[in-house]
């Protein structure tokens, strides 16, 4: 049995393994500002991709995805902006969320691109 950071850490990896096979490019692993964090940094054509991942158990209860809340939100958009700033980029940016579950016999994976937008306000 995996530990919660064990199977966090198999999912990433997992899900950099079918962003790549998608013919995205990684630029970033566990980007950290202070105490935000973005999971996985890509490039795919004309999009900066932000891929947060979220994995559970074969016996969940509530959907992976459904953990990346409008809280949660927030702090990936502080995070991204963050990024932003710091890389001096300009880019167009996609928000998705990467959903493992696992289940003795593998796992699957389920890949929500545009998962969610800013706000405006």
């Amino acid at each position: 049995m995996l530990s919660t950071k064990e199977s966090g850490d198999e999912a990433e990896n997992i899900a950099v393994q079918h962003l790549v096979s998608q013919g995205y490019e990684i630029l970033e692993r566990n980007w950290r500002h202070h105490h935000l964090e973005l999971d996985i940094i890509a490039r795919s054509g004309p999009f900066l991709v932000i891929a947060e991942v979220k994995s559970r158990a074969g016996n969940y209860v509530v959907e992976p995805q459904l953990a990346v809340n409008r809280s949660k939100q927030n702090l990936i958009i502080a995070a991204t902006n963050a990024y932003l700033t710091k890389k001096n980029l300009d880019l167009e940016v996609r928000f998705d969320i990467i959903s493992i579950v696992f289940f003795r016999s593998g796992h699957k994976l389920e890949h929500i691109e545009n998962a969610f937008y800013p706000r405006i306000r």
